[in-house]
């Protein structure tokens, strides 16, 4: 079981930056893939990016080139730089974790933290 918190949030306007940060409750590096996921009204909820155990990246095609994924070992903490914001980017944004259970993958969730990006 791992527990995760979510925390950075909150309202910028179009253009602005946001960091968001996950707290994780045991080492990061006894975890697999981590990521952010979000979900706006009405929408489904989406990967946002991910990084493996291995430190490999990976990123949706909307926001290539404006957010950044990273993790510190050390803080058992996982980051996303989220540059040049956009309205669309409204949405909440979840942590995730997955850990390995009974020869299977559990995903872990965070409670979510809110994001707001006036036009």
């Amino acid at each position: 079981q791992v527990q995760l918190v979510e925390s950075g949030g909150g309202l910028v306007q179009a253009g602005g930056s946001l960091r968001l940060s996950c707290a994780a409750s045991r080492s990061i590096f006894s975890l697999n893939n981590m990521g952010w996921y979000r979900q706006a009204p009405g929408n489904q909820r989406e990967r946002v990016a991910s990084i493996s155990r291995l430190g490999s990246r990976n990123y949706a095609d909307s926001v290539k080139g404006r957010f950044t994924i990273s993790r510190d070992g050390a803080k058992n903490a996982m980051y996303m730089q989220m540059n040049s914001l956009e309205p669309e980017d409204t949405a909440v944004y979840y942590c995730t974790a997955e850990t390995n259970s009974g020869g299977g993958t559990v995903v872990h969730w965070g409670q979510g933290t809110q994001v707001t990006v006036s036009s």
